[in-house]
């Protein structure tokens, strides 16, 4: 292997395999992806995993064998084989390579029992490499007694002269992430073999490697999964520069019409793996049409959710602005001045995201779609992070976390976050426990900062832990979002009778009837009405009186304690005075406190 590589988790690997850091490690993360294998004098080529690592551990006195479910166990070089086969023979009789050659000359000119004894113990390793094939039991047992044979010795010199690097594919299928009382007899052999193989002192001081490929650590037994001694090294997604790479390769042989150029594209297809940029780029070639932002965007959203799954995520690109909002002025203006500039910043000084408190209707999300269309990035709405499968959670989120590492900018949406995030105390269940604890470290990871932004809508700002709420995760802005008053709630009264007439044409008389028909509407009320009056038009237009009557007629739901209560806490825990509504001071904030108190003591929630 070369003393330089592109990829970070290679040289991570490498110089962790030259130290001796561990003799066993897990790679985690983009196992099933391609990656670029160099070749002298050529273009690279683009191998699974398990190929890419069997060739550049194939140098010096590494010896590479690998092992997957579906096949059984093989060297790389058959050179290797022979070496090892004849090592594995002195190390179960005791004879020396050049006994063993004389041996075989003797069982060709005479029938000698021990010539016999010898050519059979290697013909039955070589039989067990090819036995592991369907076997898995078999294969691990047989790799750990070859890390033995390895590191035995005869008279102080090692009888293989060369270092294992026993690479294995789908280590989590044959250690799976369950309650032992659930797991088959040979599951429960199987963990016990890695126990025993990696906790061994003479393996894990001796010159052999294990390398696992597994997708999440979590994925692996806990029995294996919280051994000391195991490294994880994390395989993230690909980065814009491995992207590009990649597409100039495929276009050199393939042309491809882009609408742009292959930067433009490599920025676009961020979040994809080098598999789904393959099939984009091969669908693309072999209509031999345009390969659009449009289908980009499509391709990339399939993508996510395929891999975090539709009831976990939500992906778009909202097409609205703040210049698309209604009302809400003094809201916008702070936004365009304090929130914006810092959320496009990719420095330590960008804002890791937001809170955003406020009764149900008020128009959070749209206001923050809004938002992050103004900056230009695209939206994950988290729906449902976890998981009914033991240890299904945990890998649900190192998949959430690879995704918007991946991404060059994204803000990730949390609706109702109060109920999302689960608590930390000691009554909340432990993968609860875990899970808010990685999201809450992750909204600090200051290398995420500047590119991952985070906004948490809820109606229930008091049920939200503190640990979120403090200062450099969401607790730097808490901005809530109340009911129109004022001049908002004209602009949007005029917004919503707009869709059946010309407001400038109703009488002050009139106007003034609608304004007392809608006191105290919020903004998804008046979006209802908007709605109502356009099934009404018919795209046409309404008099004044079809209107009063449509508004008169409409009794709004009585929920208005409850949307009273949510307000209160989203004032009492603003961050900012300049987003105070008027009716609330620091004069009446005992008040508020009371009357909360109240609305409590009357059962709201």
């Amino acid at each position: 292997m070369s003393a330089t590589t592109e990829y970070g988790f290679m040289q991570a690997l490498g110089r962790a395999v030259k130290a001796g850091t561990s003799r066993v490690i897990a790679l985690t993360g983009n196992v099933s992806d391609l990656f670029a294998l160099p070749r002298e004098g050529e273009v690279p080529l683009d191998v699974p995993l398990l190929d890419y690592l069997a060739k550049r551990f194939d140098v010096g006195t590494w010896v590479p064998v690998v092992y997957s479910l579906n096949d059984a166990i093989r060297f790389v070089q058959k050179d290797d084989q022979q070496r090892f086969t004849e090592a594995w023979v002195r190390f179960q009789t005791g004879r020396t390579t050049n006994e063993l050659a004389i041996q075989r000359f003797l069982r060709a000119h005479a029938e000698s029992e021990d010539a016999a004894d010898l050519v059979a113990t290697a013909e039955e390793f070589t039989k067990a490499l090819e036995e592991a094939k369907g076997n898995a039991t078999l294969a691990l047992e047989l790799l750990r007694w070859m890390c033995v044979a390895s590191r035995a010795t005869v008279g102080g010199t090692r009888i293989f002269s060369g270092n294992l690097v026993i690479i294995i594919e789908d280590a989590d299928l044959l250690t799976p992430a369950a309650d032992p009382a659930h797991l088959s007899e040979g599951n429960l052999r199987r963990i016990a073999i890695c126990r025993d193989w990696f906790g061994d002192l003479g393996f894990m001081e001796g010159p052999d490697t294990v390398i696992l490929l597994t997708e999440s650590r979590s994925a692996l037994n806990e029995r294996i999964a919280k051994l000391p001694q195991l490294l994880d090294i994390a395989i993230p997604a690909p980065s814009a520069v491995e992207r590009q790479a990649y597409i100039e390769r495929f276009i050199a042989a393939r042309p491809v019409q882009l609408w742009e150029n292959v930067p433009a594209l490599a920025h676009a297809t961020a979040g994809l793996t080098i598999h789904a940029l393959r099939q984009l780029l091969v669908d693309a070639a072999y209509d031999n049409a345009m390969l659009t932002l449009q289908l980009v965007t499509r391709q990339v959203e399939r993508f996510i959710i395929g891999q975090l799954g539709e009831g976990t995520v939500e992906f778009s690109r909202p097409e609205h602005t703040l210049a698309d909002l209604v009302g809400n002025q003094a809201l916008i203006a702070f936004i365009q001045e304090k929130l914006v500039p810092r959320l496009r910043r990719t420095d330590r000084y960008a804002l890791p995201g937001a809170a955003i408190p406020g009764s149900i209707g008020a128009g959070k999300t749209y206001i923050f779609e809004a938002v992050a269309g103004e900056i230009g990035c695209p939206v994950l709405l988290l729906k449902n992070l976890r998981s009914k499968w033991y240890g299904g959670t945990d890998i649900i989120f190192e998949r959430l976390r690879r995704v918007v590492e991946a991404l060059a900018k994204v803000v990730v949406f949390v609706d109702e976050a109060d109920t999302q995030f689960g608590g930390v105390g000691a009554d909340t269940h432990e993968t609860e426990r875990r899970l808010t604890g990685k999201l809450q470290a992750m909204m600090s990871d200051t290398k995420l900062r500047g590119k991952v932004h985070w906004m948490l809508m809820t109606a229930r700002i008091h049920l939200l832990s503190a640990d979120i709420r403090r200062p450099g995760r969401v607790g730097n802005l808490i901005i809530p979002v109340f009911d129109p008053a004022g001049d908002d709630f004209e602009a949007f009264l005029r917004w919503a009778i707009s869709i059946a007439c010309t407001p400038e044409q109703l009488s002050s008389a009139t106007r003034e009837k609608l304004r007392a028909a809608v006191s105290g509407y919020s903004a998804a009320a008046f979006a209802a009405l908007r709605e109502e009056l356009a099934a009404v038009a018919h795209g046409g237009t309404l008099s004044a009186e079809q209107i009063l009557a449509i508004v008169s007629d409409i009794v709004p739901a009585n929920i208005g304690s409850e949307r009273r209560y949510q307000e209160l806490h989203a004032v009492l825990n603003c961050t900012r005075k300049s987003l105070w509504p008027a009716w609330y001071t620091d004069a009446n904030r005992e008040e508020c406190l009371h009357e909360l108190r109240m609305l409590e003591a009357s059962g709201i929630r």
